[in-house]
């Protein structure tokens, strides 16, 4: 028998701030979806980097490389503005149409501060995005109004995912 070693399901996010998740929530149901498992607006946030099961043993080494993390400087400003779903995956998120600079920066720099620790490098190249439905298998839906949000961050965080529940374990200034 293989002992496991005890471990938590762990992802670098940005959160989403209370009034954002509402109005996206909101523009979400006005969506009318027919289709798939809504993201519970508590769970809306931008995903940095996906690590997956980290060993507990490690996950105070993860925190200090993020503390050691070169950071933007100053609070992000991400434009959600397009509705796109992925088909392959699954999903139907919000994203922005042009990813800011600063936003790729603190991503890459996350992706390389983790290396030592011995995660694997994402296959895909990062595509920002807040998850609005999973198991969505239906065309893109009209939008009465088109999406216009802004997620402004001064802050990321390492999220610990949990039965279907996120919680912060701790976060950074980005300022």
């Amino acid at each position: 028998m293989i002992d496991e070693v005890p471990s938590k399901r762990l992802f670098f996010a940005l959160d989403c701030p209370p009034a954002q998740r509402k109005a996206i929530a909101q523009w979400r149901s006005e969506l009318g979806l027919r289709t798939g498992k809504p993201v519970p607006a508590d769970n809306f946030h931008l995903t940095l980097l996906f690590l997956g099961a980290v060993p507990l043993a490690q996950i105070h080494g993860v925190c200090e490389a993020a503390s050691a993390v070169r950071t933007p400087g100053e609070a992000l400003r991400i434009s959600l503005d397009r509705l796109q779903v992925w088909h392959r995956a699954g999903v139907l998120s919000l994203a922005p149409e042009q990813a800011p600079r600063a936003l790729l920066h603190l991503v890459y720099a996350l992706e390389q501060a983790m290396l030592p620790f011995g995660f694997e490098e994402p296959a895909r190249e990062f595509r920002p995005h807040l998850t609005l439905a999973r198991e969505y298998r239906a065309p893109e839906p009209e939008a009465n109004t088109p999406p216009e949000f802004f997620l402004r961050a001064d802050r990321f965080a390492l999220f610990e995912s949990h039965k279907g529940r996120y919680r912060i374990l701790q976060d950074w200034s980005l300022i």
